[in-house]
Protein backbone atom coordinates (compact mmCIF):
# COMPACT_ATOMS: atom_id res chain seq x y z
CA UNK A 1 0.00 0.00 0.00
CA UNK A 2 1.70 3.09 -0.89
CA UNK A 3 2.58 5.43 1.86
CA UNK A 4 0.47 8.77 2.36
CA UNK A 5 1.36 12.40 0.57
CA UNK A 6 2.68 14.89 2.29
CA UNK A 7 1.65 18.36 2.39
CA UNK A 8 2.99 21.28 4.15
CA UNK A 9 0.92 24.25 4.08
CA UNK A 10 2.81 27.87 5.23
CA UNK A 11 0.85 30.81 6.49
CA UNK A 12 1.20 33.85 8.39
CA UNK A 13 -2.41 33.44 9.13
CA UNK A 14 -2.07 30.41 10.66
CA UNK A 15 -0.78 31.94 13.77
CA UNK A 16 -5.11 32.17 14.54
CA UNK A 17 -6.16 28.87 14.85
CA UNK A 18 -9.64 29.96 12.82
CA UNK A 19 -7.22 30.24 9.90
CA UNK A 20 -6.35 26.87 9.80
CA UNK A 21 -9.57 25.49 8.83
CA UNK A 22 -8.49 24.94 5.59
CA UNK A 23 -5.22 22.81 6.29
CA UNK A 24 -7.17 21.05 9.47
CA UNK A 25 -10.17 20.41 6.37
CA UNK A 26 -7.11 19.22 3.87
CA UNK A 27 -6.66 16.78 6.56
CA UNK A 28 -9.58 15.34 6.72
CA UNK A 29 -10.80 15.20 3.81
CA UNK A 30 -7.25 13.23 2.33
CA UNK A 31 -7.51 11.12 5.90
CA UNK A 32 -5.23 7.73 4.46
CA UNK A 33 -4.36 9.57 1.05
CA UNK A 34 -2.40 13.20 2.55
CA UNK A 35 -0.34 14.07 5.77
CA UNK A 36 -1.04 17.31 6.49
CA UNK A 37 1.41 19.84 7.87
CA UNK A 38 0.89 23.28 8.81
CA UNK A 39 3.58 25.67 9.21
CA UNK A 40 2.37 28.68 11.67
CA UNK A 41 3.93 31.66 13.11
CA UNK A 42 4.97 31.30 16.68
CA UNK A 43 4.12 35.22 16.77
CA UNK A 44 2.77 37.54 14.55
CA UNK A 45 2.62 41.25 15.19
CA UNK A 46 0.35 41.82 12.00
CA UNK A 47 -1.42 45.94 11.69
CA UNK A 48 -3.24 45.32 14.70
CA UNK A 49 -1.84 44.09 18.07
CA UNK A 50 0.47 40.92 18.12
CA UNK A 51 -0.69 37.85 18.25
CA UNK A 52 0.75 34.77 19.45
CA UNK A 53 0.21 31.17 18.43
CA UNK A 54 -3.07 29.40 18.85
CA UNK A 55 -3.75 26.08 19.45
CA UNK A 56 -6.78 24.01 19.22
CA UNK A 57 -7.06 20.16 20.75
CA UNK A 58 -9.18 18.86 17.60
CA UNK A 59 -6.59 20.00 14.64
CA UNK A 60 -6.50 17.04 12.78
CA UNK A 61 -3.34 18.67 10.82
CA UNK A 62 0.26 18.79 12.63
CA UNK A 63 1.15 21.93 13.20
CA UNK A 64 4.78 23.23 13.57
CA UNK A 65 5.82 26.71 14.46
CA UNK A 66 9.10 28.89 13.25
CA UNK A 67 10.18 32.55 14.27
CA UNK A 68 8.72 35.23 11.89
CA UNK A 69 10.93 38.92 11.39
CA UNK A 70 9.23 41.97 10.97
CA UNK A 71 6.17 41.10 10.93
CA UNK A 72 5.03 44.55 11.19
CA UNK A 73 4.78 44.36 7.58
CA UNK A 74 2.97 41.77 5.50
CA UNK A 75 5.30 42.64 2.58
CA UNK A 76 8.60 42.53 3.82
CA UNK A 77 8.68 39.86 6.86
CA UNK A 78 10.31 36.45 6.71
CA UNK A 79 10.43 33.37 8.77
CA UNK A 80 13.14 31.84 10.77
CA UNK A 81 15.58 29.34 9.36
CA UNK A 82 13.94 26.28 10.54
CA UNK A 83 11.44 27.06 7.90
CA UNK A 84 13.71 24.87 5.49
CA UNK A 85 13.85 21.51 7.29
CA UNK A 86 9.98 21.45 7.56
CA UNK A 87 9.84 22.19 3.44
CA UNK A 88 12.79 19.33 2.71
CA UNK A 89 11.62 16.31 5.03
CA UNK A 90 10.08 13.76 2.77
CA UNK A 91 7.60 16.76 1.33
CA UNK A 92 5.53 15.78 -1.88
CA UNK A 93 4.30 19.44 -2.11
CA UNK A 94 4.18 22.66 -0.87
CA UNK A 95 1.27 24.80 -0.79
CA UNK A 96 2.09 28.67 0.19
CA UNK A 97 -0.38 30.72 1.30
CA UNK A 98 1.37 34.04 0.88
CA UNK A 99 0.92 36.26 -2.12
CA UNK A 100 3.95 35.90 -4.57
CA UNK A 101 5.30 39.18 -4.89
CA UNK A 102 6.06 39.53 -0.96
CA UNK A 103 9.22 38.48 0.79
CA UNK A 104 7.89 36.05 2.39
CA UNK A 105 6.29 33.89 -0.62
CA UNK A 106 9.78 34.31 -2.25
CA UNK A 107 11.27 32.43 0.61
CA UNK A 108 9.18 29.79 0.61
CA UNK A 109 9.53 29.14 -2.87
CA UNK A 110 13.48 29.76 -2.18
CA UNK A 111 13.50 27.12 0.55
CA UNK A 112 11.45 24.56 -1.27
CA UNK A 113 13.55 21.76 -2.91
CA UNK A 114 13.37 21.84 -6.54
CA UNK A 115 12.24 18.23 -6.57
CA UNK A 116 9.17 19.72 -4.76
CA UNK A 117 6.40 20.85 -6.76
CA UNK A 118 5.06 24.59 -4.87
CA UNK A 119 1.91 25.81 -5.70
CA UNK A 120 0.71 29.45 -4.35
CA UNK A 121 -2.43 31.29 -3.85
CA UNK A 122 -3.61 34.61 -4.60
CA UNK A 123 -6.59 37.06 -3.37
CA UNK A 124 -4.68 39.41 -6.13
CA UNK A 125 -7.63 40.64 -8.39
CA UNK A 126 -5.90 44.10 -9.37
CA UNK A 127 -2.98 43.89 -11.67
CA UNK A 128 -0.27 46.27 -9.71
CA UNK A 129 2.50 47.37 -10.71
CA UNK A 130 5.01 46.24 -8.21
CA UNK A 131 8.49 47.60 -7.37
CA UNK A 132 11.88 46.39 -6.56
CA UNK A 133 12.07 43.57 -4.88
CA UNK A 134 8.81 42.75 -5.12
CA UNK A 135 8.21 42.62 -8.76
CA UNK A 136 11.29 40.51 -9.05
CA UNK A 137 9.76 38.11 -5.81
CA UNK A 138 6.78 37.60 -8.02
CA UNK A 139 8.45 36.52 -11.39
CA UNK A 140 10.58 34.37 -9.47
CA UNK A 141 7.72 32.72 -7.21
CA UNK A 142 5.74 32.39 -10.54
CA UNK A 143 8.40 30.90 -12.46
CA UNK A 144 9.29 28.27 -9.85
CA UNK A 145 5.59 27.32 -9.54
CA UNK A 146 4.20 24.15 -10.65
CA UNK A 147 0.81 25.96 -9.98
CA UNK A 148 -1.42 28.51 -8.48
CA UNK A 149 -4.50 28.81 -6.83
CA UNK A 150 -6.97 31.97 -7.33
CA UNK A 151 -9.43 32.78 -4.27
CA UNK A 152 -12.09 33.82 -6.95
CA UNK A 153 -12.89 33.80 -10.86
CA UNK A 154 -11.82 37.71 -10.94
CA UNK A 155 -8.43 36.86 -9.59
CA UNK A 156 -7.51 34.18 -12.05
CA UNK A 157 -8.73 36.97 -15.11
CA UNK A 158 -6.66 39.55 -14.05
CA UNK A 159 -3.35 37.48 -12.96
CA UNK A 160 -3.45 35.42 -15.93
CA UNK A 161 -2.92 38.34 -18.09
CA UNK A 162 0.19 38.99 -15.82
CA UNK A 163 3.49 37.59 -17.05
CA UNK A 164 4.18 33.80 -16.44
CA UNK A 165 0.78 33.27 -14.65
CA UNK A 166 -0.68 31.35 -18.06
CA UNK A 167 2.26 29.04 -18.68
CA UNK A 168 1.12 27.78 -15.25
CA UNK A 169 -2.10 25.26 -13.97
CA UNK A 170 -4.34 27.20 -12.31
CA UNK A 171 -7.76 27.22 -10.43
CA UNK A 172 -10.20 29.35 -9.15
CA UNK A 173 -11.94 28.24 -5.51
CA UNK A 174 -13.83 30.38 -3.30
CA UNK A 175 -12.74 30.91 0.89
CA UNK A 176 -15.07 29.04 2.56
CA UNK A 177 -17.29 29.19 5.58
CA UNK A 178 -18.38 27.00 8.12
CA UNK A 179 -22.14 25.67 7.71
CA UNK A 180 -22.53 24.27 10.56
CA UNK A 181 -21.35 27.45 12.53
CA UNK A 182 -22.90 29.89 9.71
CA UNK A 183 -26.65 27.80 9.75
CA UNK A 184 -30.14 29.08 9.69
CA UNK A 185 -31.72 30.29 13.77
CA UNK A 186 -34.06 32.43 13.70
CA UNK A 187 -34.41 32.19 18.03
CA UNK A 188 -30.62 33.18 18.16
CA UNK A 189 -31.40 35.82 16.10
CA UNK A 190 -33.79 37.44 17.87
CA UNK A 191 -32.40 37.66 21.00
CA UNK A 192 -29.92 39.40 19.25
CA UNK A 193 -32.03 41.76 18.11
CA UNK A 194 -33.88 42.22 21.15
CA UNK A 195 -30.17 43.08 22.84
CA UNK A 196 -30.20 45.85 20.40
CA UNK A 197 -33.67 47.03 21.63
CA UNK A 198 -35.42 46.24 18.32
CA UNK A 199 -38.28 43.82 18.52
CA UNK A 200 -38.46 40.63 16.43
CA UNK A 201 -42.25 41.72 14.98
CA UNK A 202 -42.05 44.78 12.80
CA UNK A 203 -40.65 45.63 9.58
CA UNK A 204 -38.33 43.23 7.91
CA UNK A 205 -34.26 44.33 9.16
CA UNK A 206 -32.48 45.48 6.28
CA UNK A 207 -28.67 44.31 7.33
CA UNK A 208 -25.15 44.90 6.37
CA UNK A 209 -21.70 43.78 8.03
CA UNK A 210 -18.73 44.80 7.20
CA UNK A 211 -16.33 47.51 7.35
CA UNK A 212 -17.67 50.99 8.03
CA UNK A 213 -16.04 52.57 4.84
CA UNK A 214 -17.29 54.53 1.66
CA UNK A 215 -15.73 51.64 -0.81
CA UNK A 216 -17.92 49.10 1.19
CA UNK A 217 -21.05 51.13 -0.09
CA UNK A 218 -21.85 52.49 3.28
CA UNK A 219 -23.54 55.87 1.73
CA UNK A 220 -24.83 54.17 -1.04
CA UNK A 221 -27.00 51.81 1.32
CA UNK A 222 -27.87 54.85 3.51
CA UNK A 223 -29.30 56.58 0.38
CA UNK A 224 -31.32 53.53 -0.53
CA UNK A 225 -32.88 53.39 2.22
CA UNK A 226 -34.23 57.28 2.44
CA UNK A 227 -35.78 56.90 -1.03
CA UNK A 228 -38.02 53.45 0.03
CA UNK A 229 -41.59 54.06 0.73
CA UNK A 230 -41.92 50.64 2.26
CA UNK A 231 -41.62 50.64 6.33
CA UNK A 232 -37.96 49.05 6.98
CA UNK A 233 -35.73 48.68 9.91
CA UNK A 234 -31.71 48.35 9.62
CA UNK A 235 -29.14 46.41 11.49
CA UNK A 236 -25.82 47.80 10.90
CA UNK A 237 -23.00 45.58 12.25
CA UNK A 238 -19.09 46.05 12.05
CA UNK A 239 -16.92 49.10 12.58
CA UNK A 240 -14.67 51.69 10.69
CA UNK A 241 -14.02 55.14 10.17
CA UNK A 242 -17.82 56.17 9.13
CA UNK A 243 -19.35 55.02 12.60
CA UNK A 244 -19.76 58.04 13.72
CA UNK A 245 -21.54 59.55 10.28
CA UNK A 246 -23.45 56.28 10.62
CA UNK A 247 -24.91 56.89 13.93
CA UNK A 248 -25.46 60.37 13.45
CA UNK A 249 -27.62 59.09 10.31
CA UNK A 250 -29.64 56.47 13.28
CA UNK A 251 -30.17 59.13 15.16
CA UNK A 252 -32.81 60.72 12.24
CA UNK A 253 -34.73 57.14 12.20
CA UNK A 254 -35.23 56.79 16.16
CA UNK A 255 -36.48 53.18 16.80
CA UNK A 256 -35.59 51.27 13.30
CA UNK A 257 -31.52 51.53 12.82
CA UNK A 258 -29.00 50.20 15.01
CA UNK A 259 -25.44 50.52 15.01
CA UNK A 260 -23.79 47.94 16.54
CA UNK A 261 -20.13 47.42 17.12
CA UNK A 262 -17.46 45.28 18.73
CA UNK A 263 -19.47 41.39 17.70
CA UNK A 264 -17.02 38.80 18.22
CA UNK A 265 -16.58 36.72 15.00
CA UNK A 266 -18.35 33.82 17.59
CA UNK A 267 -21.54 35.82 17.71
CA UNK A 268 -21.29 36.97 13.85
CA UNK A 269 -24.05 34.23 12.53
CA UNK A 270 -26.62 35.41 15.72
CA UNK A 271 -25.95 39.05 14.28
CA UNK A 272 -26.88 37.55 10.52
CA UNK A 273 -30.30 35.45 11.78
CA UNK A 274 -31.47 38.59 13.21
CA UNK A 275 -31.30 40.13 9.52
CA UNK A 276 -34.25 39.73 6.64
CA UNK A 277 -31.59 40.24 4.25
CA UNK A 278 -28.10 41.24 3.64
CA UNK A 279 -26.89 44.28 1.86
CA UNK A 280 -23.21 44.15 0.37
CA UNK A 281 -23.40 47.45 -2.03
CA UNK A 282 -19.28 47.65 -2.83
CA UNK A 283 -18.02 49.84 -4.85
CA UNK A 284 -14.77 49.52 -7.00
CA UNK A 285 -11.93 51.97 -6.59
CA UNK A 286 -8.90 52.44 -8.76
CA UNK A 287 -6.81 50.67 -5.68
CA UNK A 288 -10.00 48.05 -4.51
CA UNK A 289 -12.66 45.91 -5.82
CA UNK A 290 -14.28 43.23 -3.35
CA UNK A 291 -12.41 40.18 -3.45
CA UNK A 292 -14.45 37.72 -2.47
CA UNK A 293 -17.20 38.99 -0.01
CA UNK A 294 -17.12 36.53 3.19
CA UNK A 295 -20.43 38.17 4.62
CA UNK A 296 -22.12 36.89 1.21
CA UNK A 297 -21.01 33.48 1.78
CA UNK A 298 -21.83 33.98 5.63
CA UNK A 299 -25.02 35.00 4.88
CA UNK A 300 -26.35 32.15 1.96
CA UNK A 301 -25.09 30.01 5.06
CA UNK A 302 -27.74 31.40 7.63
CA UNK A 303 -30.12 31.26 5.19
CA UNK A 304 -30.21 34.85 4.75
CA UNK A 305 -31.42 36.47 0.75
CA UNK A 306 -28.34 38.75 -0.52
CA UNK A 307 -28.65 41.69 -2.34
CA UNK A 308 -24.94 42.42 -3.59
CA UNK A 309 -22.77 45.01 -6.27
CA UNK A 310 -21.74 44.09 -9.17
CA UNK A 311 -18.27 45.13 -8.06
CA UNK A 312 -15.20 42.87 -8.41
CA UNK A 313 -16.31 38.95 -6.97
CA UNK A 314 -19.19 40.12 -6.03
CA UNK A 315 -21.04 38.29 -9.29
CA UNK A 316 -19.61 35.11 -9.05
CA UNK A 317 -19.87 34.95 -4.93
CA UNK A 318 -23.77 35.60 -5.72
CA UNK A 319 -24.13 33.40 -8.57
CA UNK A 320 -27.93 33.29 -9.07
CA UNK A 321 -28.81 32.45 -5.28
CA UNK A 322 -29.30 36.63 -4.66
CA UNK A 323 -29.12 39.76 -6.22
CA UNK A 324 -26.51 41.93 -8.12
CA UNK A 325 -27.03 45.26 -9.01
CA UNK A 326 -25.22 48.30 -10.47
CA UNK A 327 -23.07 49.23 -7.64
CA UNK A 328 -23.53 52.71 -8.44
CA UNK A 329 -27.28 53.25 -8.75
CA UNK A 330 -29.44 53.96 -5.56
CA UNK A 331 -32.17 53.90 -7.88
CA UNK A 332 -31.77 50.55 -8.58
CA UNK A 333 -30.89 49.84 -5.26
CA UNK A 334 -33.64 51.19 -3.79
CA UNK A 335 -36.05 49.91 -6.00
CA UNK A 336 -34.87 45.75 -5.51
CA UNK A 337 -34.87 46.60 -1.80
CA UNK A 338 -38.67 47.87 -1.91
CA UNK A 339 -39.53 44.67 -4.04
CA UNK A 340 -37.59 41.95 -1.70
CA UNK A 341 -39.12 43.88 1.15
CA UNK A 342 -42.84 43.54 0.32
CA UNK A 343 -42.50 40.03 -0.78
CA UNK A 344 -41.79 37.33 1.93
CA UNK A 345 -42.05 34.52 -0.63
CA UNK A 346 -39.47 35.92 -2.75
CA UNK A 347 -37.29 36.19 0.20
CA UNK A 348 -37.86 32.60 1.19
CA UNK A 349 -37.09 31.52 -2.21
CA UNK A 350 -33.57 33.29 -1.68
CA UNK A 351 -33.06 32.16 1.63
CA UNK A 352 -33.27 28.48 0.52
CA UNK A 353 -31.29 28.78 -2.74
CA UNK A 354 -28.74 30.78 -0.84
CA UNK A 355 -28.19 27.61 1.49
CA UNK A 356 -27.78 25.31 -1.02
CA UNK A 357 -25.22 27.48 -2.52
CA UNK A 358 -23.37 27.49 1.03
CA UNK A 359 -23.34 23.50 0.67
CA UNK A 360 -22.75 22.89 -2.41
CA UNK A 361 -19.83 25.77 -2.90
CA UNK A 362 -18.65 27.16 -0.38
CA UNK A 363 -18.63 24.59 2.45
CA UNK A 364 -14.90 23.64 4.00
CA UNK A 365 -15.06 20.27 3.22
CA UNK A 366 -16.16 21.38 -0.46
CA UNK A 367 -13.24 23.73 -0.52
CA UNK A 368 -10.42 21.33 0.45
CA UNK A 369 -11.95 18.97 -1.72
CA UNK A 370 -11.05 21.64 -4.81
CA UNK A 371 -7.76 21.95 -3.38
CA UNK A 372 -6.33 18.17 -2.99
CA UNK A 373 -8.31 16.86 -6.81
CA UNK A 374 -5.57 20.20 -7.77
CA UNK A 375 -2.89 19.12 -5.99
CA UNK A 376 -2.97 15.86 -7.21
CA UNK A 377 -3.58 17.17 -10.45
CA UNK A 378 -0.10 19.39 -10.21
CA UNK A 379 1.71 15.57 -9.42
CA UNK A 380 0.28 13.94 -12.05
CA UNK A 381 1.57 16.22 -14.33
CA UNK A 382 5.28 16.78 -12.93
CA UNK A 383 4.92 12.85 -13.25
Amino acid sequence: MPRPRRLVTVSHSYVVSLNRRLANELARAGAGAWEVTTVAPRAFHGDLSPLALQREDDEVARLEAVRAFLSRSLHTFVYGPELRGHLARGVDLVHSWEEPYVLAGLEVALLTPRRVPLVFCSAQNLSKKYPLPFARAERFVVGRAAGWVAWGETVKAVLQSRQGYASRPSIAIPMGVDTQVFRPDRPAGEAFLREQGLEPSGPPIVGYLGRFVPEKGVPLLMQSLEGLQTPWRALLVGGGPMEATLRSWASRHAGRVRVVTGVPHARVPHALNAMDLLCAPSQTTPRWKEQFGRMLAEAFACGIPVLGSDSGEVPHTVGDAGLVLPEADGAAWTSALARLLESPERRRELATRGRDRALTRFAWPVVARAHLAFFEEVLARRD
